[in-house]
């Protein structure tokens, strides 16, 4: 879908935040970013969404998938919803922003609810919706355009964990079903195992991609309990053990 070539970020007050990225990810991947803080994958995710601009390097659209404007959807770790508009109302915005009318976009709009299990909740607004309801609907507000990309800065980061592997389940299906590119940020290994079939493992600051990590864990209810999975969190335990300073 794109490829990375020796990207670099450097920042106002000479902070290096990136150096040398190089990667190349194809069209339906799911792939973590997993590393320490400040190592830089935020500022990544942020170049891919055309929020920033690298210092130096490139980032090469294949032109047969390269989004086309307001085709990438952006999760952040906060919901990010507007407090005094309903879920409906909140997942309409990108859509609003490209000009349609609500009465063209409700059928889109109720259709990307439903598929984040909110069809019940559409006129509620953000207070009276649990932290992982609110998660959800940003999900959905990301996905009513169909994006190609899906961007995703750690989402689940805040929530407990019963609601966090919830919605790691849903997640996982709907990138099945949908077949959307997805880069996921988090610095949980758990979660970046057990969602990407790829993980790019990076440096603590300036960000570099030590490792680039796959494994095929079947899918199932079973996925988490799977020895291929346990597998692939010792790998990606080692590894990060490795780049970590003493």
């Amino acid at each position: 879908m794109f490829s990375l070539r020796a990207i670099s970020k450097r920042f106002g007050n000479d902070t290096l935040a990136l150096d040398g990225i190089n990667a190349d990810i194809a069209p339906g991947e799911f792939v973590a970013l997993l590393g320490p803080s400040g190592c830089g994958k935020s500022t990544l995710l942020r170049l891919l969404a055309g929020l920033e601009a690298p210092s130096s390097g490139k980032i090469a659209w294949e032109q047969a998938t390269k989004p086309a404007p307001g085709a990438i959807g952006y999760v952040f770790q906060d919901a990010t919803l507007l407090p005094w508009a309903d879920a409906l109302h909140n997942v309409f915005l990108p859509l609003r922003l490209r000009g349609l009318s609500f009465a063209q976009a409700r059928p889109l709009i109720e259709a990307a609810l439903a598929q984040v299990g909110l069809a019940d909740f559409a006129t509620q607004r953000p207070a009276a919706l649990s932290g992982g309801m609110r998660m959800r609907v940003s999900i959905a507000r990301a996905l009513v355009s169909d994006p190609l990309l899906l961007l995703m800065d750690e989402p689940f980061a805040a929530l407990d964990e019963f609601t966090r592997h919830k919605l790691q389940d849903d997640l996982h299906a709907l990138w099945r079903q949908r077949g959307n590119t997805i880069i996921f940020v988090t610095h949980s290994i758990y979660e970046a195992a057990y969602l990407a079939n790829r993980v790019l493992v990076m440096t603590p600051h300036p960000g570099r991609i030590a490792a680039d990590l796959r494994a095929a864990i079947p899918e199932g209810p079973a996925r988490r309990q799977s020895p291929a999975y346990l597998d692939f969190v010792g790998e990606i335990t080692q590894t990060l053990r490795r780049i970590m300073p003493a």
